[in-house]
């Protein structure tokens, strides 16, 4: 995936439009309190690019989603909270049309001048966006010189601003590149997709086998050893006979999870024990049990030290690492330390040597929550960005990317 970035363009007296990834989680969804940013992790994701672009004589106009509003009356997910929070991070003033698209928007981006940001209205306002509607895509394009898409964890929608903008872009003869973040994502994640380094061990959990099934069966092509925990092991230790008592099972799944056991020849490896209680409680008393003897009123919430053990022996040597999913019910302490103790073994890879991704979502949460983000290769910034470009699947936002 050898895509253009700003850096292979020349942006001085330029306009950028820029797709950034915004959608931060915000202090309340009440339409008449006042809102602010509760994480500005996003944001600050973006500003290497939005530096770059200033720094190099650009203009530049910033769009995003934010939250899943039905019509732009959900003022909630307005960007004006996002606009302060950009302003008081990057101390430059940012003008904010609250509107997708208008002659107010036209006016403002043909005012702007180099070293300036203009920040529009949350995207899904416009209900051109998500039907990627093509005279959206070609009014955003006709805002700019040049698209950049900094957005990974929006690659894989075919949205207006994301795909096509991009190509309403290339049309009119601008570049179509990544920014920073974009391009961090995909020569991280394209390691592992078409030449990952040997042994090449990936971990998956959470809670569902299929929203995962394609993800396994294209690992199943690529990966050495996939580790299988959290709520999706359940289904697939059922599968193999053994009674999970109360645990979440995807029971219209099991002949799907047989089907992959089957394909593995036993490089599919599943938890040996694991936590169990009879509710998910941070007081509920809990306890370690084998997996051939799970208790019938019980129910599995985390793997256990024998399955740690095992894990632990499984990825030594291991030369590439990809985790997505939780390995239980991380968000109560005591379902948690499956996934902490994990993580700790995974940056301890990374301390030898080993290159480990983090599949964004609830992994990345994980090893954010345990403050080992910055000891891991890389953490990926898209959930399902990251899960669809590891089952091989083609992302409109990146191949919509100029290729160098």
């Amino acid at each position: 995936m050898n895509k253009k970035t700003v850096t292979d363009i020349d942006v001085n007296g330029k306009k950028a439009f820029v797709r950034v990834d915004f959608n931060v989680p915000l202090s309340s969804k009440d339409p008449n309190a006042t809102i602010t940013v509760t994480d500005d992790t996003r944001i600050r994701a973006a500003l290497p690019t939005i530096e770059y672009l200033l720094d190099h004589g650009a203009a530049v106009i910033l769009a995003s989603h934010l939250g899943r509003p039905k019509t732009a009356d959900d003022v909630q997910f307005a960007m004006k909270p996002v606009a302060a929070k950009l302003e008081e991070i990057t101390g430059r003033p940012v003008k904010y049309v609250p509107a997708v698209m208008s002659d107010e928007v036209k006016a403002a981006a043909a005012a702007l001048k180099p070293g300036e940001i203009l920040l529009l209205e949350n995207t899904r306002f416009h209900p051109g966006e998500k039907k990627n509607d093509p005279q959206l895509g070609a009014d955003f394009a006709s805002l700019a010189d040049v698209y950049v898409d900094d957005a990974f964890g929006s690659a894989h929608r075919p949205d207006a601003s994301v795909d096509g903008a991009a190509y309403a872009m290339r049309e009119k003869g601008g570049p179509v590149v990544s920014g920073f973040l974009m391009n961090a994502e995909i020569s991280a994640l394209g390691v592992a997709v078409e030449n990952p380094p040997r042994p090449y061990v990936a971990i998956m959990g959470g809670a569902k086998i299929s929203d995962k099934i394609k993800l396994i069966e294209n690992l199943l092509d690529k990966a050495d050893k996939i580790l299988i925990g959290g709520g999706m092991a359940n289904t697939f230790l059922k599968a193999q006979g053994h009674n999970m008592g109360k645990s979440l099972v995807e029971e219209e799944a099991l002949p799907e999870a047989k089907r992959l056991l089957e394909m593995s020849a036993d490089r599919l490896i599943l938890p040996v024990d694991v936590v169990t209680a009879t509710e998910v409680s941070a007081d509920a008393p809990s306890e370690v049990e084998m997996i051939w003897a799970l208790s019938p009123d019980k129910m599995a919430l985390d793997i256990g030290p024998a399955t740690l053990e095992r894990f632990n022996a499984e990825l030594q040597g291991a030369q590439l690492v990809v985790w997505n999913g939780p390995m239980g019910v991380f968000e109560v302490a005591q379902f948690a330390n499956g996934t902490n103790q994990l993580a700790h073994m995974l940056a301890a890879m990374v301390d030898n040597g080993a290159t480990v991704i983090i599949g964004g979502g609830d992994s990345a949460a994980a090893v954010r929550k345990a403050g080992l983000t910055d000891k891991m290769t890389h953490v990926s910034t898209g959930g399902g960005a990251s899960l669809e470009l590891l089952e091989g699947r083609q992302l409109p936002g990146v191949v919509a990317l100029d290729e160098k």
